[in-house]
């Protein structure tokens, strides 16, 4: 039997809805984690391990934070100050859905113009120019490359069950 096409109807141009869609598949791919981190024992989630952030919750209060920075410089506004995050597991992983379905939402109410509109960085670390797609951009493929040191983290730490998160599969199972 073949499987049945997909096709989605729409009046954007192809840019605007993939970047509308990409927000919802990260909002659901960052839900999706947490929720699978949550049925795991606290104690062994906080163990270190050899990676880029050592822990879960840093990992996790990483991909918040950057995707906090990032909605800063898609709306033009100030850019939020970033300290130490001191709050539990739990608290970063809520933080981290919250703001992802605040990102979406964002994103989902740009018009065709803003997300293809410039925008310039000029921050302590670098300075660009790009248009707001390609910030997006950045923010999705930030979060899913730290979603997979995650999963890396988990299976050190003996999870063997983690969850497929891959956008293809969201697109076919996950909407």
């Amino acid at each position: 039997m073949k499987q049945q096409e997909l096709t989605i109807e729409t009046a954007e141009s192809p840019i605007v809805y993939l970047m509308k869609n990409y927000a919802d598949y990260n909002l659901w791919a960052n839900a999706t984690l947490v929720n699978w981190l949550r049925t795991k024992p606290t104690e062994i989630l906080e163990q270190e391990v050899p990676s880029s952030f050592n822990t879960i919750k840093a990992t996790i209060a990483h991909i918040w934070s950057a995707q906090c920075y990032w909605l800063s410089v898609i709306k033009k506004s100030k850019m939020p100050h970033f300290r130490q995050f001191t709050g539990t597991l739990e608290e970063a992983c809520q933080a981290l859905v919250e703001q992802s379905d605040e990102f979406a939402d964002y994103v989902k109410e740009m018009t065709d113009a803003e997300i293809e509109d410039s925008n310039s960085v000029v921050n302590p670390w670098f300075q660009c120019e790009f248009q707001n797609f390609e910030y997006i951009m950045q923010v999705l493929n930030h979060g899913t490359y730290h979603r997979g040191q995650i999963v890396t983290i988990g299976r050190n730490l003996g999870f063997t069950d983690a969850p497929m998160t891959d956008y293809n599969f969201y697109n076919i199972h996950g909407k």
